[in-house]
Parts: C-alpha cells; structure tokens; sequence
C-alpha cells in the first residue's frame, strides 16, 4: 500500500528534481568519451530537418501542414474509434463565494475513467471555458499551484475543467496521489503502439467533449492551458484539436532539437518527431488561432527562452502570412520553472481578450487565494478508488493481449515463412535499422586476445576483445551485456565459454558501459535519457545496438580465422540477442538468459532497459517470443527468464511464454534446435550452444 504525502511538499521536490536532471544532461556536463553518443544523436537531429525553412505562401503551407499532422497522428499512436460513452459520473461539489467545484469522472477510452473537477462561476452562462492540464506536480489537478489558476479564472467568468493525466494524481498505479506517471510506467505503453503524448491529445479531446455537454458552456468559446508537462500537453492540444481556440502553454516550448541532451518525461516524447519536423511546425497546426507562448528567464535548457525564440522564428512567418500577427504573443517572466502569478495574470489577460472580447490582452490583477485540501477536491478520497479501476499499464496490457491474439501462428510452415518475412521487414522499421559504411578497424593483437576497434555508423567508435579460440573447433560467441563489457567479461558464462574453447567476444554497445552518458538514469530507467534522444531521431536503442552487433559480424569477417557461431545476451541484452538474430542470419546461434519473458504488462515494468522497448513492436512484429521465433530453425536458446517486474519466472510459466517460439520450431521440423531451460547453469549454457 503506498502511503499518503502531502501533495504541495511532495509537487516540489518533484519539480525540482526534474529541472535537476534537466541540467545535468546538458552537454557542458558530458564531457570525454560518454558524449561520442549525445553528439550522434545531436549531428542525426541536424542532418534530418537540415534545409528546414517556413513556407512562402498559405497553399504551401496547407500542404506541409498536412503532411505534419498524417505524420504526427501516426507518431502518436492509435486511439478508440470511435471513442465510447462519456458515461459521466458526478462525486460531489463544493459550494464556494462566486463559484462552485464539481467532481466528475467519465470515460475516455473504453474502461478507462478520467478524474476531473469542474470549476463553475455563478451566474446564468452560457460562459467561455478553459481546459487546465497540470504538468510534473505530485498533487495534479489537486496541487495548489493548478487549483490556484482553475480559481483565478473560475472568479473571471470562465468555466474550468481540470483533469488528471493518464496514470498521474488520482488515476497512478496505486491510489495515493504523488506518483510518475513516467519512465518505467509510461513504456508500458510502447510496445502496444501507444505512447503518452497521443493519448494526452485523445483524452483532452474527451474532456472537452464533457465540456460539450454542459450548459453552462459556449463550447465556441474554448482555451486550454498547463505548464511544464501541462504546457506540452497545451501544445499539442491547441495544434491538433479543432474545437480549442486559444492556447496558452507555459514553461514548455523550446524545440525538439533541445530535448537531446535533456532529460524530459515520457510524456513529451513523440517517437520519430524529429523526422518529419520541429516543434514550429507542431505549433504552426494551430495558425493563426491566439497563442501566447510563456517561458521563464531561468528555466531549463529546453525550455528556455533562447530554444523558445528558435520556435517562434518559425511561427511568425506564418501568422504574417495569415495577417494575424497580434494572434501570437511571447511572454517573458522574470523566473523560475512554474506557473506563477505574473505567468497566470498574463494568462486572464490574454484568455479576456480572445474568448470573452474583454481589454486589451495585459495582465489581469489575482487577488489573494484560497485553495482547498487536495483531499477534498478527489473523486476517490484515500483508499476508496475501486480496485478494477483502469490504470495505465492495466489499458496497455489489455490492448498489447488483444493486439497477441489477432495475430496467431499460422497453421503450416509455408504459411509461417511468409509471416516471418513480413514480421521481420516490420522489425527493421520498428528498429530504425541503417545499412552499414566501411567499418574503421584497428586491429592490435596482444598476447591472449585481439583488441578491435570499428566505427559501426559515422561518430561512434566501439571497441571489442576477442578472446582465442581453444581445443575442438574454432567457435566464436559475442557476448552482450548492457551493464557494460566489464560485466559480460567476468560473468560466469563468459568463464564457461572460456573453457569449453570458444573464443569470447566482448564490447560496449553504444551509450553502455564506459560510453554511457553520464546522469542517463531516471527513476527504474537506467539508460533513460539516452533510449529518450534514440526515440526523438527515429532510432530506438534496440535497433542501434543491433546495428553494433551487425557491424561487429563484418568486422569479424575480414578477420577470417573462426566462424561467430553464437550471441548470448545477458539480462535486458538478451533483447539484443534475439533481434539481431532474427534480422541477420550470419548469427547461427543465439542465446537469451535471465531476458524479460513479455512485453505485455501491466505494472510498471523494473529491472529492464528503456533501450529494449521499441514503439510498435506487438502492432506487427510480436513478442519476445515472436522475436526468438524469428530465428528458426537456428539454435535459439532461452535460460531463465523474468517476468516484466524483474523477478525470475519458472519454468512452467517460461515455457508458457514461449509457446508461440516452441510452435514455429514445431512447424519447420526443428524442435531440436530450441531449447528452454528453467536455470542460467553456465555449463549447461555452454552446453546447449554447440
């Protein structure tokens, strides 16, 4: 059971945490060889939006700004069509001076519920309405800062409705509020195609279909505004949903180029943005609706008032050409990350002027005010939260299930060759795999093994040990661990290997071991930040380390001598393992020990690597157990195994989990060739790789 925290201490520490880690992942702070990475991943942001320039007309516009929008919906992930009953539930009100407090519940997505408080001025109405989303605050829609705007503007005559975003305030795994909704818990959302920037736009878009429904509201009349994740989730809102027409995100814009290097909730991520365009051409969907962008003087590098004006650069250019300029406003507040009360004056100003013709857009005077227990203002008050409520990962385990059973194994081999074809070019995309350039070798024989260096793409440099080959036969095993070549090198397999005569290859992939960036852990994640920069280009971390693994077989091969009969991967590496091998059939035999069993969960997944999770990967390809399938009929090796929380599983549920591997085997004549075991015995290991 998690215990109660107070919402208004717990919010910053919360916030100043993550402007903590937002610091330390700039590059003054990477310094030496753990920054080779980070400057890839930077030179690949470049090179993409290279020749990037706003549009000359509004018929060129209309055309790039449909093809950002096919590009950034697909980006987002899939949603319900249609969207279910609202099915609202109303949990009590608050009777306040001037306004009144309504606690609501409805659904957005099917069996998911979405917490709200509905702020309602007296009066007669119809009223101009205004969506608050909160951003990283522990207390949510409850924390004082967000209650404070949802007051402010409520006492001005607007309607306000807060939420709670998916898996945050009242909606987290457990039912106190202060949770993340974040790192390990978001991924869950990945495999399944899904990812928390769409499903932020889609349930915004259910809120303000509530909105809809009240009488109280000019649904003509609609703004939206947060800040921090808040503000990202205003950004996107305001560009993507027609219905909002005012915008006001704070201490959110910079660009996307900024967030390489930084580190930012999962929740601002979209995969693969970087590929299609910037943060201008996201916030140019909204032209020339009014926009009053905020940031702070003191900030975070990525939403700082420097990346912000590289934003706004490309914003102008086209409110001009709509003859709307005075739509577009940059507000500048001598502060900290925030939602403070200067920023919430300007935003009653400028929400005045565009939804209620009222003044000229300044700042509007917030007396003292009055906010109320976080307890209070709960739908679910303490424990009370039905226990089949919905959570995050509980939505992303139901649809990754459903998405597993609508592609069954087909009934004959022929049948399963052309699967496994069409899987295999989808894993390919899903990885973002590049072809190969002349790898750069440096090749300095020592006494008892080779050093190797290589380049496997242009601005990462690795560097493998390849041990000698003893006794029956010349065998090699490359041997990955993501904890670094220094941990794979001393792991008991290693020694196994060793002495049974296999000559032992160890490196660090890219971004692991010794070329880690550094400050790269954030909550359960170890290599978040560096998984974060690898989803922004449209190269998932899977897909790069498979790209080292490819590289290093070319290597190998020029060096002639013995054959790579094998790739064992360690732990979340056994991942890489199995990918590599089901798209490079150079790989004879491949083995995963002590590797996540599922990618369907529902809790947040512990112990793994963000790296490992590619967005999609049940949508076309399948799971870990798909992945292994696509190796037959070659040896494929499981060892042990962990369910998605990081604790073994045994043997029974193993073999469960890989059913659909043991049924390909079974289709191509090869059961021979897979082998299961319920340990991670080195010998037996070893044994099983010959």
């Amino acid at each position: 059971m998690i215990r109660p925290i107070d919402p208004a201490a717990r919010a910053g520490r919360l916030l100043a945490s993550c402007l903590i880690l937002s610091a330390i992942a700039t590059p003054e702070a990477l310094a030496g060889e753990p920054d080779a990475y980070l400057t890839f991943v930077r030179a690949r942001g470049v090179a993409v939006r290279e020749g990037d320039a706003p549009p000359k007309s509004i018929e060129e516009w209309n055309a790039r700004r449909a093809e950002i929008r096919r590009r950034i919906t697909l980006a987002m992930g899939t949603v319900p069509d249609p969207p279910p009953p609202l099915d609202p539930v109303h949990h009590g009100t608050l009777d306040r001076e001037g306004y009144r407090v309504e606690k609501w519940t409805f659904q957005t997505m099917p069996g998911v519920r979405m917490t709200a408080n509905l702020y309602v001025p007296d009066g007669k109405g119809p009223d101009p309405a205004v969506l608050s989303v909160h951003g990283h605050f522990a207390g949510a829609k409850q924390d004082p800062t967000v209650q404070t705007r949802c007051i402010g503007m409520a006492r001005l005559g607007f309607v306000v409705l807060s939420v709670d975003a998916f898996g945050a305030g009242e909606r987290g795994v457990g039912k106190a509020l202060g949770e993340y909704h974040g790192e390990m818990t978001a991924a869950t959302l990945f495999p399944a195609g899904l990812n928390l920037a769409g499903l932020q736009v889609f349930e915004n878009s259910r809120a303000l279909a509530f909105l809809a429904t009240r009488p109280e509201v000019d649904r003509e009349r609609v703004g939206v505004t947060g800040a921090s994740g808040g503000g990202n989730q205003t950004m996107y809102a305001i560009s993507l949903i027609d219905s909002l027409k005012v915008g006001v995100p704070v201490c959110s814009v910079g660009n996307y180029h900024a967030y390489l290097g930084a580190a930012c909730c999962l929740c601002e991520v979209v995969p693969g943005a970087l590929t299609f365009t910037d943060e201008w051409g996201v916030l140019g969907q909204a032209a020339p609706k009014p926009l009053m962008i905020v940031n702070a003087t003191r900030d975070a590098p990525q939403f700082s008032v420097a990346e912000a004006k590289k934003t706004l650069a490309g914003l102008e250019p086209l409110y001009r050409l709509y003859d709307r300029t005075a739509n577009l406003r940059h507000t500048l507040i001598e502060s900290g990350h925030g939602y403070n009360k200067a920023m919430r004056e300007a935003a009653y100003g400028w929400f005045a002027l565009h939804l209620k013709g009222e003044g000229d857009g300044s700042p509007i005077h917030e007396p003292e005010l009055k906010t109320e227990d976080p307890e209070a203002l709960r739908c679910f008050p303490g424990e009370t939260r039905p226990d089949d409520f919905v959570t995050l990962p509980k939505y992303a385990a139901a649809v990754g299930r459903k998405l597993l059973e609508s592609r069954p194994i087909p009934e004959d081999s022929a049948a399963w060759k052309a699967e496994a074809d069409r899987r295999r070019s989808a894993l390919e995309r899903r990885l973002g795999l590049v072809e190969g350039r002349g790898p750069l070798i440096v090749a300095e024989s020592e006494r008892n093994h080779t050093s190797i260096e290589f380049e496997p793409e242009p601005g990462i440099r690795l560097s493998a040990n390849v041990g000698p080959t003893r006794g029956r036969e010349a065998s090699r095993a490359i041997l990955l661990d993501l904890e670094g070549s220094a941990h794979s090198d001393a792991s008991p397999i290693a020694g196994a290997l060793r002495k049974a005569g296999w000559s032992v290859v160890t490196l660090d992939l890219r971004a692991t071991g010794r070329h880690a960036p550094i400050h790269n852990a954030v909550g359960q994640a170890p290599d978040h930040n560096s998984a974060e920069w690898g989803l922004w280009i449209g190269r998932p971390l899977l897909g790069q380390w498979v790209t080292d693994v490819r590289r290093l077989l070319d290597v190998l091969e020029t060096l002639g001598r013995a054959e790579t009969t094998a790739v064992v991967g360690i732990g979340p590496a056994g991942m890489v393992a199995l990918a590599a091998a089901a798209v490079d059939p150079r790989i004879k035999s491949v083995a995963a020990i002590g590797t996540i069993s599922t990618l369907v969960s529902d809790r947040p997944y512990r112990g793994q690597r963000l790296g490992t999770i590619v967005p999609g990967m049940l949508v076309d390809v399948g799971d870990v157990a798909h992945l292994a399938a696509l190796a037959a009929p070659r040896r494929v090796l499981i060892a042990g195994g962990v369910g998605p929380d990081g604790k073994p599983i045994d043997g029974d549920s193993l073999r469960h989990a890989y059913a659909p591997t043991a049924r390909v085997f079974g289709l191509l004549g090869s059961e021979g060739a897979l082998r299961i075991l319920d340990h991670d015995d080195p010998a037996r290991i070893e044994q099983a790789l010959r």
